[in-house]
């Protein structure tokens, strides 16, 4: 059964890069000066959501709910993790953007979710997504809304340390 579950996640991610659904977005990226002299800036809202796995007891939030942005700057939101528990814990964030279709034009420059955190037992962090949206993105879209999932991966963190003993 581990060895299903294990498979799973990089077969769920070829699936969302071949049909584009789950709004997944790739790692670090940075405008090109072309793309930056084509099209003129506009405004557009950028909101921001965080939900936590069921299995994981942190707290986690974004400071804001939402922004206005200008396309082709960058922009800084801050995010706050809070170890509640009593022990040690590893998580894993998995950012999506929708709608869909914005995905390729939402270039993070630094992210949180690029890592996985580790947190003290009790310990709280804040921790920033630093982000551009490129100018070329399609005029019907006047929003994107940025999505978060904080995935508990202790166990799985602890099980390949084992294995690595072995």
């Amino acid at each position: 059964m581990f060895a299903f579950g294990f498979v799973l996640v990089p077969l769920y991610d070829v699936f969302c890069e071949i049909t584009g659904l789950n709004g997944k977005i790739t790692g670090p990226s940075f405008l090109s000066k072309e793309s930056q002299a084509i099209t003129e800036q506009r405004e557009l809202l950028v909101q921001f959501m965080t939900h936590n796995n069921e299995s994981m007891p942190w707290e986690f939030d974004s400071e804001m709910s939402q922004m206005r942005v200008l396309t082709g700057n960058q922009y800084e939101a801050m995010f706050v993790f809070h170890n509640k528990t009593s022990k040690q814990m590893v998580g894993q964030v998995i950012p999506s953007v929708s709608p869909g279709r914005g995905a390729e034009y939402f270039h993070k420059t630094e992210c949180f979710c690029f890592e996985q955190q580790l947190l003290a037992a009790g310990e709280r962090i804040e921790l920033p997504v630093r982000f551009i949206i490129d100018p070329s993105l399609p005029k019907e879209i006047g929003s994107l809304s940025l999505g978060y999932t904080l995935f508990d991966i202790t166990d799985k963190i602890d099980r390949t340390q084992d294995l690595a003993k072995l």
